[in-house]
This record gives C-alpha cells, structure tokens and sequence, in this order.
C-alpha cells in the first residue's frame, strides 16, 4: 500500500485529509510541522506522495521545499493552503510543488491529484535513471533494489568502487547483471567515463580479436582502415564483458595479457599499446565449472574472479516486484501513450507468486505485453495470459479471456456498461483457533494447520513457504516430518 505524508498544523484539516487518503486505499502518514516532515522524509525514502500546508508555525511549506531540495529528497509534493494568490501558486511550482489546490478540496480532486502525482515521480525516476545510465553516473539510488536478499549486492558494489579491482558479476539471465556493472562505474572515479559494453557470446568467433583488441589496415581481407577495438573505446574508462566465459580459449589468453599488464596489440599491429580501462565481467554460468571442465582458462578465470558479486534471482527478491511493476507501467504506458493508471491487487499477486525463470527481463515484457493488451484503466489478470498459462494452466486462461467484458454486437455510446472489476469472491471460514468442539485448538495443530496452507498457497515451493514463515527451510522440513506431512509431499510428487 503506498504511503503518503500529510503534513498541517490543523488537527481537524490533518484528519480528515487523512481519511480521504485512506479511503481512495493509500495508507496515510501524519506530520503537525515542516521539521517533523523532514525527518519522516529522511527516515523513508519510498513515500509516495506529501500533502504539506503552506502556513505552519515552525517551517512554513516553502521552507520545506527549499530544504527538499537543498537535499535531494525527490518526492512529489501537492500544496495546500486557506488563501489563495498568484504569487503563492507560482513560488509554489517553482519549488517544484506536483500540484496546488485551496482548502477545502472535495475528495475526489485531492484523489485525482494524488494518484496524478504518484504517476508523474514514476516517470520522472524513468527518466532520471534513463538519463544517469546514459551519462555514467548510475548508482544504487537509481536501481530498483531494496529486496533484503539484494542488501549484500548494493554494499558490495559500493566497496568494488573505491577500487580498481576486477569484479566478476554472476547471475542467473535477466537479473540485472550490467546494472551492477553501471552501479560500479557510476559511484566510483570513473564516473562519466566511458562505458563499453561487449557481449562475448554474440561475436562471431573469427572476429572476437578484432572487436576486443582492434585491427590495422591490411590486416586481412577487408580491412581497409585502422579499426579502434572495444579496450581502445573504453580507454580510461570502464569495459564490461558480458557472457565472459562464451569467449574462444585463444583469445582468453590475449584478454588475460591485457588485464595484467594493461597492452592490447591489435591484429596485424608490430608492437602493443597502453590502456588504462577497468574490467568488469559478467556470466549467467559458473566460470569455475567451465575452468574445471578446461572450456574456460583457469589463470584467466582466477584474474577474473578477484571481487565476486552474486545476484540472486527475481524468484528470491520477490519484495521488489510491486516497485518494478510500477516502473515499467510509467514506462510503457508513456510509450504507448496509454493512460494505466495501475495493476489491480489480484494481477498484482499473480505476478508477486509467479516464479519468473527469465527474471527482471521476463516481467519487463510481460508489463510491455499486458499494457498493449489493456484496455481498462488498471492491468487484470486476463493482461497476462501467459503467466495465467504457466501458472493456472491454459484452460484456466482460456476461461479467463472468455470471462473478460467484450461486446458480441456493436453497442452504442449512450447504452455502453460500465467494466465490471474481477474482484475474489468472498470465502466463508469458521475460526481457524478453534477444534471441532468449539474449544482452542492446540499450539502444534494450529503450526501444522499454518504449514500446510502455506503449502498448498506456494505451490509446494519450499523456499517460498519458509520465507513467509519466517524459519529457515531446514526448521521447516524438520516440522514436517514432525507432523507427518513429508511422507504426504512424497508421495504426492510420486
């Protein structure tokens, strides 16, 4: 639920702000001065949206504004105020104030306003990503990363850039392994250099020399000029070798020249030249298995692996799929130039439970995907049919698609029904604490009764299951067969 800061010294005004909030289904926070919002705001960064009043005893809301962004703090603010002018409306929007409206506002122009706000600071944080990949200084504020299982990564990165060392990214396809490299880049003295990014894999093998380490005119046939490499683009700059361990084993031992004493000797050159680039490697397979296996060399693979960082898979940072939803949607939909306002709860814990083998790449298409297919105002589950597919099975998507509201016959404009909203039907439940004669149920049944919903709400993924619970998987395989119910998973699977 997004949070949104209200911000008046008047009780009464604060309240009933608030539930208008909480009505349109935000969840509100309250600050009674500009101080006591500024430290709310420093505390959390992820606020969606503030309501602050104009006049306010201690710092008035321009005051508030001017430290905002004195200190950088990006969220959207929509002034209030009692009296209304001119030269208070565009100081406001020079300070960068979203929206502006006098009390008392009517509820659904304060929701309209919110949600507009929300929708704009999406967007805006699209382009201020976009805008620091492309200009070198991307750091971890600029990635979508506040997963605890991603809390190690962004601290290794940190550490990776105070310091030349080579780093080694590894990571399943799709997780994000060049943003890591940008990060590092991005937060260290390199800053604004280039970045060269050269995917090993996609390079035909009689050409990888030439693309690396470029060629001199009459080298062989065709070339006619001088031709710079990817290590003379990236000089004093940073190169990122993706797919690192798809690279021939006779041009693995001329990078591994160049990486220790910084010379690459183009093709047909008669002697080597100095570079000074920083390396960053990346590879969607175990490099040590591919070393061990004598596909990859293993004095290259040990200059390589100096500082490596693992990024987990989507499937195990489940908490950053609402914040990366809403990113693509501000994306795509300003592409598409359609106005999605959102994804609606029950599309929202499809793909939350969904457990994306292709990772961040796989969910950014299937937003693409479901913003073409939209027609409404927020994504359904009928948006995704694919995922519906994979993970309901088909006839339960072709069910979904025929459910949806389509006209059999033209209708006209005047006689047109509104959209009917999917929402779950309500299940009647008797109260899980108590036993069939009424009275509380023991503490081991009622364990056990929580074990096997999970179960069956995870689809058997254990580490789902031991991560909602909050016990490690081997506390909860030692639980179930403490309760009888391995030898059911057993023969189940069977």
């Amino acid at each position: 639920m997004t949070r949104v800061l209200i911000v008046d010294d008047d009780p009464v005004q604060l309240r009933l702000t608030a539930e208008i909030a909480n009505r349109a289904g935000f969840k509100p926070l309250t600050a009674t001065g500009g101080e006591q919002a500024l430290t709310i705001l420093r505390d959390d960064r992820n606020i969606g949206a503030m309501i602050l009043d104009l006049v306010m005893p201690d710092l008035d809301g321009m005051g508030v504004m001017e430290v905002m962004a004195r200190e950088g703090l990006t969220t959207p603010v929509i002034i209030q105020t009692a009296t209304a002018s001119l030269e208070t409306v565009v100081s406001a929007m020079r300070q960068g104030a979203a929206d502006y409206f006098v009390k008392p506002v009517s509820p659904e122009r304060l929701v309209i306003s919110l949600r507009n706000a929300m929708k704009l600071d999406a967007l805006e944080a699209v382009v201020r990503a976009e805008r620091a990949r492309r200009t070198g200084t991307f750091t971890a504020a600029d990635m979508i990363a506040k997963a605890p299982a991603m809390a190690r990564v962004i601290t290794l990165c940190a550490k990776a850039a105070k310091s030349p060392i080579p780093v080694l990214v590894e990571g399943e396809t799709g997780v994000g392994k060049e943003l890591i490299a940008r990060i590092i880049q991005g937060t260290g003295d390199r800053a604004g250099k280039p970045f060269i990014t050269v995917n090993c894999g996609a390079i035909p093998p009689n050409l990888v020399e030439s693309v690396l380490f470029g060629h001199k005119k009459g080298a062989f046939t065709g070339a006619i000029a001088d031709q710079a490499g990817k290590f003379a683009e990236a000089h004093n700059g940073t190169l990122f070798l993706d797919e690192v361990g798809e690279l021939p084993l006779e041009t693995q031992v001329k990078l591994l020249r160049a990486l220790q004493e910084g010379e690459i000797e183009p093709v047909g050159a008669s002697r080597p030249e100095r570079v000074n680039v920083r390396v960053i490697s990346a590879t969607n397979r175990r490099l040590l298995n591919l070393a061990k296996s004598g596909e990859f060399r293993e004095d290259l693979y040990y200059r390589l692996n100096v500082f490596p960082i693992y990024v987990p898979p989507l499937r195990e940072r489940a908490e950053d799929i609402p914040a990366l939803v809403n990113h693509f949607i501000a994306r795509f939909a300003a592409e598409a130039r359609k106005r999605i306002l959102g994804i609606a709860p029950p599309a929202l814990d499809l793909l939350v439970d969904y457990a994306w083998p292709g990772n961040i790449r796989q969910l950014e298409n299937a937003v693409y995907r479901a913003i073409v297919l939209c027609d409404g105002a927020y994504l359904e589950p009928v948006d995704f049919p694919q995922i519906v597919a994979q993970t309901n099975g088909r006839d339960s998507a072709v069910s979904a698609i025929a459910a949806s509201p389509a006209p059999k016959v033209p209708v006209h404009i005047d006689d047109v029904p509104a959209r009917e909203r999917m929402l779950p039907d309500p299940m009647p439940r008797s109260d899980r604490f108590l036993d069939a004669s009424g009275e509380i149920a023991a503490l081991a049944e009622i364990e056990r009764a929580a074990i096997v919903f999970a179960i069956a709400h995870y689809g058997g993924r254990m580490s789902r299951v031991a991560r909602a619970l909050k016990i490690g998987r081997s506390t909860l395989y030692r639980k179930l067969h403490e309760y009888g119910l391995a030898e059911d998973l057993i023969s189940d699977a069977a």
